[in-house]
């Protein structure tokens, strides 16, 4: 059976703008970043954890037509596309204040929750983005 979760993805509307904000802002690493001809193949990852990929997909061809990516643009600049991502931190507070002084738009200010203290952040394109520093 299944043992592992080794990628995601999301849809972003502008590849390199996607580059700049997970790299540049939230330190994740390029673990990929190849033109197929028909796509570029781009995915990021936790620094440290290059198993574990989020591929970040404009839509469109070839897994969509161009209907259907007009439409997957639509929601996702209302975010309203469903895509969402969690990452785990030592240090919610701290993150929280590093990110925001890099200009990050924030959803949710750093809560005490029963599971620990999360936070919430929309990335460029509308998808939301929780982080999370485990209780315990």
């Amino acid at each position: 059976m299944l043992n592992a979760t080794r990628m995601s993805s999301i849809f972003v509307l502008d590849q390199d703008e996607a580059l700049d904000f997970y790299v540049g802002t939230l330190g994740l690493e390029v673990n990929t970043d190849q033109d197929l001809g028909f796509m570029r193949w781009l995915t990021v990852n936790v620094p440290g954890d290059p198993e574990r990929t989020i591929l970040l997909e404009k839509p469109g061809p070839p897994s969509m037509d161009e209907a259907t990516a007009e439409r997957a643009r639509e929601l996702l600049t209302k975010g309203a596309a469903g895509g969402w991502l969690g990452f785990a931190t030592d240090d919610a507070r701290k993150t929280y204040e590093e990110l925001k002084a890099k200009g990050v738009e924030f959803t949710d200010e750093p809560t005490e929750q029963p599971y620990g203290i999360d936070f919430g952040l929309r990335d460029p394109f509308g998808n939301a983005i929780r982080i999370l520093q485990p209780r315990g």
